[in-house]
């Protein structure tokens, strides 16, 4: 196991994970790249083209801003949400683009970054080649990068590359649900710390604790503006933001007067935050910005409805979750352009049911089965998303996932632990579905509601 629970949970900003915060680390890495090789004072020009599913959707995504700011030296963790239309804007206008902050060159936005959706490259559908010019037009530095989902790039010379001296060893390696379970029975460990044993083969105990509680820091912050901001969201949709009044209403209900309750605060908060990413806010990956909400719903439901919960559960939650992401991305994908949105919400589904099984006192047994319950019933699910945009389904399916999630934990934590398919099967099977479905279905807003919904 070689992805860290900080790697699975990345801050960015909306409203997409592999077509905006990939694009933009894939800018950035580029530029960083011509620093290093001492050729970016010789940059005069530079030409990108976004290709596959990245052409389709990317202009409703913003990939275009995006790797404008990657280009210009900014980062998703870092770069503030305020400053990326003007930042964009400002390049479209003038046709100057400073590249990593410290080189201007002409840039022609029409021009030198093309969105190409019938060419798609073999390894993944969100290609991205990059190339930079000397001023005799001569090739300086060429690149091609692919966003595989949750803000994950890689470079075409890393695919298949295995490193000769191999990967840190961590103190328990799984590569299936099955094996990390073998672990729990020999250790007598939790699943959340078999987790935490492997993070700290990276960094210290201290830095894995303080590092996730600043990810839910800002998955409560997300939440926060997120109940705090109305009007409508950008783009030609028009969809109103829904948690101000949401919240309003819950508010003024008396409080112990309806036992489902609950369930409409989990609603809204998974609401909050995805309306404030595709509003292109400030969010965590959780595995990825369409499927954003659905952790961090789940989470607040954990420290306001359930007894006792503290810091630790906390810790708890997100540890265990990460366990199942991880074999998510290495056994399947998180990417909807690669499998759907089975890979987005159906993944976070499960890693949330896992987590919340974990805090609800589940046995890894139970834990493995709950997250097996969050993907079963969200196998097939297509990425749809209409007029391109991370808004329609993609707002509500978070607050119906987190529902299902929490469903599936409980669900879980009262059986035994047995049952008739496993998580390794549930996962392979998401799979061999996401091969099976057609490219119209994976985030090309060409099939589905994106075809069927008029756009206004």
């Amino acid at each position: 196991m070689n992805i860290s629970v900080f790697d699975l949970f990345k801050v960015g900003i909306g409203p997409s994970s592999s077509h905006t915060t990939g694009p933009m680390r894939a800018g950035h890495r580029f530029v960083e790249h011509l620093e290093q090789q001492g050729k970016l004072e010789n940059v005069e020009r530079v030409r990108v083209e976004l290709l596959g599913s990245l052409g389709a959707t990317g202009r409703g995504h913003l990939s275009v801003e995006a790797v404008l700011l990657g280009l210009g030296g900014e980062r998703p963790e870092t770069v503030d949400p305020s400053f990326v239309a003007p930042f964009a804007e400002a390049v479209q206008r003038t046709h100057r683009l400073r590249l990593a902050g410290v080189r201007d060159i002409v840039f022609d936005v029409e021009n030198d970054l093309i969105l190409d959706a019938s060419r798609r490259l073999d390894h993944h559908t969100n290609g991205m080649e990059f190339r930079a010019f000397d001023a005799a037009g001569s090739l300086l530095e060429e690149a091609t990068y692919f966003s595989v989902g949750g803000g994950f790039v890689v470079e075409l010379g890393e695919i298949g590359f295995v490193d000769q001296d191999g990967p840190l060893e961590v103190p328990y390696p799984f590569a299936t649900a099955q094996e990390l379970l073998v672990h729990t029975k020999q250790s007598g460990l939790p699943i959340a710390e078999i987790v935490l044993a492997n993070e700290c083969t990276w960094r210290s105990e201290k830095e894995v604790r303080k590092g996730i509680m600043a990810l839910i820091e800002v998955m409560n912050e997300c939440i926060s503006r997120g109940c705090a901001h109305d009007g409508v969201l950008p783009g030609p949709l028009r969809v109103e933001r829904r948690a101000p009044s949401v919240l309003a209403q819950l508010e003024a209900a008396p409080d112990g007067t309806d036992p489902l309750r609950a369930v409409e605060w989990v609603l809204l908060w998974a609401l909050a935050v995805n309306e404030e990413n595709a509003a292109g806010g400030r969010v965590v990956t959780a595995p990825t910005n369409g499927a954003a909400g659905i952790i961090p719903a789940v989470l607040r439901y954990i420290a306001r409805f359930h007894p006792g919960s503290d810091q630790e559960d906390l810790m708890t939650f997100l540890l265990t979750a990460s366990a199942i992401g991880v074999l998510f991305k290495q056994n399947a994908s998180i990417s909807g352009a690669e499998v759907g949105c089975q890979g987005e919400v159906g993944s976070a589904c499960s890693m949330a049911a896992a987590g919340l099984a974990a805090v609800l006192g589940g046995s890894p047994e139970q834990v493995e089965n709950a997250a097996e319950i969050g993907i079963e019933h969200n196998l097939g699910l297509t990425c749809d998303p209409v007029g391109g945009l991370v808004q329609i389904p993609c707002i509500e399916r978070n607050a119906v996932a987190a529902i299902q999630a929490i469903t599936a934990a409980r669900m879980a934590i009262l059986g035994t632990g047995k049952h008739q398919v496993s998580l390794d099967n549930a996962i392979l099977t998401m799979k061999q579905t996401g091969a099976d479905m057609q490219e119209k279905y994976k985030e090309t807003s060409r099939g589905g509601l994106a075809l069927n919904v008029v756009e206004c």
